[in-house]
């Protein structure tokens, strides 16, 4: 009994401490900050995030773990358009649990892929009752009426503190603000019609990467188990070498069903033709079991063939790129499934991440810097080749358009996996879009546009 009143007096602490810190933020984003982070000591959870209504599908103002979201990134996308579908429920100003069974099939087909099973709506309400901001988070375990309970007492400090910040950061820096803005708009204004027709070159910075130009791709020719990697990583390799083994264990045992049902089946055949000879339905069924042998007999040649691609070779010369040797070995593969790529070391070229935000306008034959970072002194030219279609997720977690160029000379300090900037260089165009191109982007970002 000691240990369930201590455990009761150290939430309700807890619970105070919540409400002052709340109290105390000195900022917006501090409070959206204490909001999806410091919440996880009074009740755990997995993800948290904070969203506020505002442009089509709301903003979000912070999410747990990250010190600023990058709202162009699919995770904050998909939670946009989550809180946004549970803002026009009937539901939205209560306290309460739901799951992807609650939502559109648009918002519900990727809840596996960025959120817990079972969510929490935690509204957060404006003095005139309307929806102000709500905190959306999600753990393994279901949500309790108990939890509900305990979370009334926070939302109504929360909902205070959030408005009293957000108001308050309005009045304190809307003159300020609003003098600030008239005279940036001034002197914008001004550089547009004094230097709007002037034209220069546009560019734009992306991350960059040396890799193969025409890479060998290694793939698993059936299902298995590698069983060893017989070469390092970037070790040299001739044409013919042995590059890898898959276990023969799980194809010996195919082997011997495919030996048995062939066995079956020529049994079954022998027996009807001896009974064809005076049975008319025997004689009828002949050519059925037929097929069925000749089906047998065509598995078994192909498994019996599966033995001679066990050890996977070198298609031609290069360096055997791919990850550590303990990452493979006891791995299951799929066939066709990639395992390393062999690289010409002198065949290079350069593979580039565009952000959306950044992109402008480019054509084949551009020109392109690489700054390497070992030696952004010494810039090396390349021209663009091609560049995708659509925007995908990069390595850094952004929607990216993914670039590719051809070095103008080789250069031997190039080694494959050599990281850096590169610099992009497009048409010309007026200085006046060349300046605001940046500003437009980030007023639509801030709009939600």
């Amino acid at each position: 009994m000691t240990e369930g009143l201590n455990r009761q007096l150290l939430r309700l602490t807890m619970l105070l401490q919540l409400q002052d810190r709340a109290r105390r933020a000195a900022s917006v984003e501090e409070l959206a900050f204490v909001l999806v982070n410091e919440t996880h000591a009074f009740l755990p959870y997995q993800h948290c995030a904070l969203w506020e209504p505002v442009g089509r599908h709301g903003r979000v103002v912070a999410v747990s773990g990250v010190a600023v979201p990058d709202r162009n990134a699919p995770y904050p996308q998909w939670l946009q358009r989550l809180c946004a579908a549970k803002a026009k429920g009937a539901d939205a100003l209560e306290i309460h649990a739901f799951g992807a069974r609650d939502l559109p099939p648009a918002v519900a087909d990727s809840w596996q892929e960025w959120f817990s099973s079972q969510a929490l709506w935690l509204p957060l309400p404006d003095r005139q009752g309307r929806l102000g901001a709500a905190i959306v988070m999600a753990r393994a375990t279901p949500w309790t009426d108990y939890d509900r309970h305990l979370f009334s007492y926070l939302a109504g400090s929360y909902a205070q503190a959030w408005q009293l910040r957000r108001h308050g950061a309005r009045r304190r820096g809307g003159g300020g603000r609003r003098l600030a803005k008239g005279l940036a708009a001034a002197v914008l204004l001004a550089l547009v019609v004094g230097a709007g027709l002037l034209p220069v070159r546009q560019s734009t910075l992306a991350s960059a990467e040396v890799v193969s130009g025409h890479p060998a791709l290694v793939r698993a020719p059936f299902d298995g188990v590698v069983d060893d990697v017989l070469v390092e990583p970037n070790q040299p390799v001739a044409a013919g070498a042995r590059l890898f083994s898959l276990d023969e264990t799980r194809l010996r045992n195919r082997l011997e069903v495919a030996r048995k049902a062939r066995e079956v089946a020529e049994a079954e055949y022998r027996q009807t033709a001896q009974q064809a000879v005076l049975d008319p339905r025997a004689r009828a069924s002949m050519a059925t079991l037929k097929g069925r042998l000749d089906e047998a007999a065509a598995d078994l040649a192909y498994i019996e063939s599966l033995f001679d691609r066990l050890h996977v070779t070198a298609p031609r010369d290069g360096l055997a790129i791919f990850d550590a040797k303990s990452d493979w070995i006891g791995k299951p593969v799929s066939i066709g499934e990639k395992i390393m790529t062999l690289a010409e070391p002198t065949d290079v070229a350069l593979e580039m991440h565009l952000p959306v935000k950044d992109a402008i306008a480019l054509k084949p034959g551009d020109e392109v810097l690489l700054f390497l970072n070992f030696s952004p002194d010494r810039p090396i030219a390349a021209r663009l080749e091609s560049q995708s279609y659509k925007a995908s997720p990069s390595p850094e977690g952004t929607l990216a358009y993914r670039l590719k160029a051809q070095f103008a000379d080789y250069d031997p300090s190039l080694r494959i996996g050599l990281k850096g900037t590169a610099k992009i260089y497009g048409e010309q165009a007026p200085l006046a879009f060349h300046v605001l191109r940046r500003p437009i982007g980030v007023v639509r970002s801030w709009l939600g546009l």
